[in-house]
């Protein structure tokens, strides 16, 4: 089995990248999305790629497959029912939530409902002490009723099992879990301390919930894909993308659906930073946009920054705290509704808005005469000349101009009293602001100066919007990788089997001998390994990662800390100097003779990287120049439209220059060239560009 897959499931379009390890040729695909059952286009989109490319299934040795099936299921509610037995007296605890208000001023503030309503939530007489001591067991008949009765009365498919202080001791979560499994086996149950043990009963609560909620829709439709895979012939293993930019086997992923919340942006952050590291670039900006949304992840250091917490179904598109929280290792990205189904309309104040509601897949944009009458960034991008409405998916799906025209015509430009071309200006330039206004919000909090570092853009959409986005962060330069219409698909074969663990433990450093630490670690790692090794790798071939939350005594929130050696007991010793030079960079001090407490114990364990090669061989040019023609475009620096020349990518070699304003299209994507940016087409066929330093209009 020389060949891999790589599938990532968009919110308009379906990724596929067919990659033979052998040689490094790699063949791509893209096809609409089926949202009734994202399944039917991953099956359908793999045969046509092996056809295609006349290669048998019986040569694919993995498919590695990214999703944000789980994410859209908790924003649209559309879970499972679900029950949660929760310790007596705090069932209101999902209600009460964490008591912060997101925006001070704002007086019709705006919380999203628990995904368990109250009368689906149970109350257990049990209870486990802060420090782990069991203070009130389980009453076997207590439990039965209680369920029977969510079952019964509430028609439940889901359970999840919430008690106070579990993370410190489980036992009377497993215990119910284990009386609920034998007796009630068609529910999906799960604790919160195996999901997450965490401290603070809120999010790893909510985690649970969440996952518990995903179960069964996740199970089913592995069930589904599974079945297909096999009914086509495919005898090779199925990887799942997580969050924290690692694959897993199916049967975690049933088991924790929560952890495939980020599954597909993960697998393109991912991918930036292995090109980061192959062009010996060490902070990046990477910047995908696709259909839908548009995603934005940093790079430091060649490793993109990773959290342990995440918001989700946010009611406020841009603020923290107004989502629902959970507790799972996830890169740190941040999400902007924009993309180019992102639909342009004008509010009541005559202000023009573009996301973020998207036209999605289904009808889509006006411009692929599907149905969809609304104005979209796709249609501005169209009408501008940014697209060729004859050659979008390599001329596989016509654009229709006059549609796009039509809709800008009479829902954006009649309406703000503007010709139409302004009007799509107007679209183009509003998504361009707000992609790079969230960028800097993000990374003025994380402290990363993007003006010295590169951006790496990718996505259907990214190439088009990424040089002007660029320009106005003042980045110096872009990266548009080979395949950079699909690279969240390409990003999937680089990912390494990983399984991150963090328990919460709370105790102070000078109760702790080097003995004590290594043997605390010890159960961690432990527990994080044996997922790879259920997946058949060996204890060598495993990297094990270590990182504390750590905090001076007193304080209610912790920083992470990496070890910088797998010998945790060595370490030891090293603990109070690594704090605080962590305390340091974050708050510009320290406090050397204050306690320390250790809170969160983390581990990664993590696989080897897959071997990818440094070229990939992608497309065949269809001419013997690379200059295609030219093409009527608008740039705002002539105020006009102009002739642009158009480069065919696949023709294009290393060495090859070219100056904006032009286009460069490849079957996936576009790049369009602003006016004085500058082309290098590398050793490894990456575009690389200069940006111009004029300023923006």
């Amino acid at each position: 089995m020389t060949h891999r897959i790589g599938v990532d499931i968009g919110g308009t379009f379906t990724d596929f990248a067919l990659l033979n390890d052998e040689n490094g040729k790699l063949a791509i695909y893209k096809q609409l999305t089926t949202p009734h059952d994202p399944a039917a286009s991953v099956l359908v989109g793999c045969r046509t790629l092996l056809e295609v490319n006349n290669t048998p299934i019986s040569e694919v040795s993995a498919i590695v497959h990214g999703t944000t099936l789980v994410t859209n299921a908790v924003i649209e509610r559309k879970g499972a029912v679900t029950g949660v037995l929760v310790t007596k007296g705090f069932r209101d605890v999902f209600d009460i939530a964490l008591e912060r208000r997101y925006d001070l001023y704002d007086l019709r503030l705006k919380f999203p409902e628990p995904l368990v309503p109250r009368h689906l939530r149970a109350e257990i007489d049990e209870r486990t002490g802060y420090d782990g001591t069991i203070i009130k067991g389980i009453e076997p008949d207590e439990i039965r009723a209680q369920v029977k009765c969510l079952v019964d009365e509430e028609g439940i498919e889901a359970l999840s099992i919430c008690f106070l202080h579990s993370y410190v001791n489980p036992d009377n979560e497993e215990l119910v879990a284990k009386l609920i499994r034998a007796e009630f086996p068609a529910l999906s149950v799960c604790t919160s301390s195996e999901v997450f043990p965490h401290i603070r009963e809120y999010e790893r609560w909510t985690t649970a919930t969440m996952n518990a909620y995903t179960q069964p829709m996740v199970a089913r439709y592995l069930e589904r894909l599974e079945s297909g895979l096999c009914g086509i012939g495919f005898e090779g293993r199925l990887y799942i993308m997580a969050s924290n930019g690692g694959t897993i086997l199916p049967q975690t992923a049933r088991r924790f659906p929560v952890r495939i919340l980020e599954s597909g942006p993960a697998a393109g952050a991912l991918m930036s930073a292995v090109h980061g590291r192959r062009l010996n670039i060490p902070n990046v900006l990477s910047f995908d946009m696709g259909g839908t949304t548009a995603k934005g992840c940093l790079i430091r250091d060649m490793e993109p920054l990773k959290k342990y917490t995440f918001e989700v179904a946010r009611v406020h598109e841009f603020k923290a705290g107004s989502g629902l929280p959970i507790r799972i290792p996830v890169i740190d990205m941040i999400e902007i509704g924009a993309g180019g189904g992102s639909i342009a309309e004008v509010d009541a104040r005559k202000m023009l808005r573009v996301g973020p509601r998207s036209a999605g897949a289904d009808p889509g944009p006006a411009c692929y005469d599907r149905g969809g009458s609304a104005p979209s960034l796709t249609d501005a991008d169209l009408m501008l000349g940014y697209l060729d409405g004859k050659f979008f998916l390599g001329g596989k799906m016509p654009l229709n101009t006059d549609r796009a025209e039509a809709a800008i015509a009479s829902k954006v430009a009649g309406v703000l009293g503007i010709d139409a071309v302004r009007a799509a200006w107007g679209i183009h330039e509003i998504i361009n602001e707000d992609v790079a206004r969230a960028f800097r919000v993000h990374a003025s909090e994380r402290g990363f100066d993007y003006r010295g570092s590169t951006m790496i853009a990718f996505g259907g959409a990214g190439p088009v919007h990424a040089l002007r986005i660029a320009r106005k962060l003042r980045i110096p330069k872009v990266v548009l990788p080979v395949g950079a219409g699909v690279m969240s698909a390409l990003g999937l074969l680089a990912s390494p089997l990983s399984f991150e663990v963090a328990r919460s433990n709370v105790l102070r450093l000078s109760e702790l001998t080097d003995e004590k630490f290594e043997a605390l670690f010890r159960p961690v790692v432990n527990d994080a390994s044996s997922y790879l090794q259920s997946a058949g790798m060996k204890d060598a071939e495993i990297a094990v990662y270590r990182r504390l939350d750590m905090r001076y005594l007193g304080q209610g929130y912790e920083l992470e800390v990496a070890l910088p050696t797998d010998d945790a007991k060595a370490i030891f010793a090293e603990l109070p100097r690594l704090f605080a030079e962590a305390y340091e960079r974050m708050f510009g001090m320290s406090f050397l003779t204050e306690p320390i407490e250790i809170v969160n114990w983390k581990v990664e364990a993590r696989g080897p990287f897959p071997k990818l090669h440094d070229a990939h061989v992608l497309g065949v040019a269809q001419r013997d120049t690379a200059k295609k023609g030219e093409r009527n475009a608008y740039f705002p620096e002539y105020g006009a439209f102009r002739p642009c020349p158009v480069y065919d990518r696949y023709a294009l070699n290393p060495g090859d220059t070219i100056e904006g304003p032009a286009f460069i299209e490849e079957n996936e994507s576009t790049c369009v060239v602003g006016v004085g940016d500058k082309v290098l087409v590398d050793n490894s066929l990456n575009l690389i560009v200069e940006i111009s330093t004029r300023e923006t209009v």
